[in-house]
């Protein structure tokens, strides 16, 4: 046997078990190395989890994902679980405006079989929530859009409302159309959100492809497919994973490998993958490892509130809706993923939710309950069981103009030590698709390191 054959496997050590880090273990393990995989907190999938409640599992957010999200897509068919999280066979967003002067009104936002851009002129010419004119002048934003770079620094320091307003869209457009999507993948309005993410984002999922846009979501609870089904494919490969393991140092020693510090044991590792928040991982980071470390702290986080609502019988008869002239932003039907069987569970995500993080539940309950009634006729007469929130105060991070300076690269100024996170620079907002995005290219950063190239599916697409 040669001595190639006679020594171990390399060792590496990813820390942080959300999506990027699960994303960077599977794909190191692939690759043939022996991969450690280090969790602080008791399960794995970050902040797109599950949890108990009584007999409910319970999401503690909606989270889905678009037909352009490639990296996400290969994730689920990676862990096994794409079958639990389909996507819709053609973009259909029903749009309810109760504030119209002629009372509650429905629309849709939905392709055609045309190519784009076309493929949105027919659901955007009969789109009652705008006028004919705003109807037009969408078009003519649009057309600007595609001839953008997303990737242009120069966009990263303009807000999305002034590109908008420039380009002749009135504030109903934005709230109507623009915002609507903007906000639940953006995670902040058209004034707050750099317009250079604001371009990934609709270019991307509404102009690059007839189908870009189709949304998928889990029809089964997150922890399913995010902690158990990634697990198992964890454990296929070999991957030791260790939760409620808290890292208190990285460091890189004399003989050129690094040690991963936990309380009462010490790892070496040839790379070391950091996949947390990114101040945690600035707390990690050795000195010398990023020219301006604190850049990371000036990478801002933004919170998302969800309102969960159990009633005693079935109130909408749609998988989900989304809805203007309220403080409501999107609902959800999460009945049968939950396993309640006493009615209809529906979960209210929302978004930019900086004014109300912090409401008391009482508060919280006086403002939503009414404004369900007054969007589901059917809420008026049903008894709530049960009303709940749950709170993600740094869901993600803040897409402000000028972010994309502050984010950094997978590879660092230390030889080993690589960064994954939604918050690296993926191109992409805080989304699965970015988290994912980021680990698969920390792996593949850590091997060409150590000499072992390994070509991923989602670069052989590229």
């Amino acid at each position: 046997m040669t001595d190639e054959g006679r020594r171990s496997p390399q060792h590496a050590v990813v820390v942080g078990g959300g999506l990027a880090g699960i994303t960077a273990a599977l794909r190191l393990a692939d690759a043939g190395l022996r991969v450690t995989l280090l969790e602080g907190r008791p399960r794995l999938g970050g902040l797109a989890f599950s949890f108990r409640r009584g007999d409910l599992t319970v999401d503690n957010g909606q989270h889905v994902y678009l037909r352009c999200c490639t990296a996400y897509r290969w994730f689920l068919d990676r862990i096994g679980g794409a079958h639990l999280a389909p996507l819709q066979d053609r973009l259909d967003v029903p749009v309810l405006d109760v504030a119209h002067p002629r009372g509650p009104r429905l629309g849709r936002l939905r392709r055609g079989a045309l190519p784009v851009p076309l493929h949105l002129a027919a659901s955007l010419a009969t789109y009652p929530h705008l006028s004919l004119a705003e109807r037009a002048s969408v078009g003519r934003a649009a057309l600007a859009l595609r001839k953008l770079d997303p990737a242009d620094p120069a966009l990263d320091g303009v807000d999305f409302a002034t590109w908008l307003a420039r380009h002749g869209q009135s504030p109903r457009t934005v709230e109507a159309l623009w915002d609507l999507v903007g906000v639940a993948t953006l995670n902040a309005t058209a004034p707050h959100a750099s317009m250079g993410l604001a371009a990934m984002v609709f270019k991307t999922g509404l102009l690059s492809d007839p189908g870009a846009a189709d949304i998928g979501w889990a029809h089964v609870p997150l922890g399913d497919l995010h902690d158990t089904l990634a697990r198992k494919a964890l454990d296929s490969l070999g991957v030791r994973t260790e939760l409620r393991a808290r890292v208190t140092a990285v460091s890189r020693h004399g003989d050129g490998r690094w040690r991963v510090e936990l309380p009462g044991e010490s790892l070496a590792a040839d790379t070391v993958v950091l996949a947390v928040p990114q101040r945690e991982a600035h707390g990690l980071l050795p000195h010398g490892a990023l020219d301006d470390p604190d850049r990371l702290l000036d990478i801002g986080t933004a919170p998302i509130l969800n309102v969960h609502v159990l009633y005693d019988r079935k109130v909408l008869r749609r998988p989900f809706f989304t809805a203007l002239g309220s403080p409501v932003q999107w609902v959800f039907d999460r009945t049968d993923a939950s396993g309640y069987t006493g009615g209809q569970y529906l979960a209210l995500s929302q978004s930019a939710a900086g004014h109300e993080i912090d409401e008391p539940v009482a508060v919280l309950r006086e403002r939503y309950l009414p404004e369900l009634q007054r969007l589901l006729p059917a809420a008026r007469g049903a008894e709530v069981r049960d009303f709940f929130v749950t709170r993600e105060r740094t869901a993600t991070f803040a897409p402000t103009p000028g972010v994309g300076r502050l984010r950094p690269g997978a590879r660092t100024n230390a030889p080993g030590l690589h960064l994954a996170g939604a918050w690296t620079a993926t191109g992409w907002p805080a989304t699965m698709e970015g988290a994912v995005r980021s680990g698969s290219t920390a792996a593949g950063a850590a091997l060409r390191a150590l000499g072992r190239p390994h070509v991923h599916p989602l670069e052989e697409a590229a």
